[in-house]
């Protein structure tokens, strides 16, 4: 099963657990900035705390277990469900990748 996705910078999937949140994280396969930026300073890049990320996660779904992607850049959380696959569902839903790369 492969649940590889390629996102732009300002979405992250997170995964609600037992005791808390996970941040899953991801490589940067391409950057345009000069200069190096810690991807996960969600304040400096957002002016969003950890902890605020984590109660709007905790709103859209009550904190159930599963995964859940937030676009921070437009402060919008969505709850994607408890497989990693549902992440790709739910970005295709919002119009981001496709099943094959090379149909346009």
């Amino acid at each position: 099963m492969n649940t590889e996705v390629y996102i732009p910078d300002y979405y992250r999937v997170f995964e609600r657990v037992v005791n808390g949140w996970h941040l899953k994280t991801g490589k940067v396969f391409y950057k345009k900035l000069p200069i190096d930026i810690d991807f996960n300073d969600f304040e400096l890049l957002y002016g969003i705390s950890k902890q605020q990320i984590a109660t709007e996660l905790f709103r859209v779904a009550g904190g159930k277990a599963g995964y859940y992607l937030a676009n921070l850049r437009h402060k919008q959380y969505h709850y994607c469900g408890q497989n990693p696959l549902d992440v790709k569902k739910k970005l295709k839903s919002l119009g981001i990748g496709r099943d094959d790369p090379m149909e346009s």
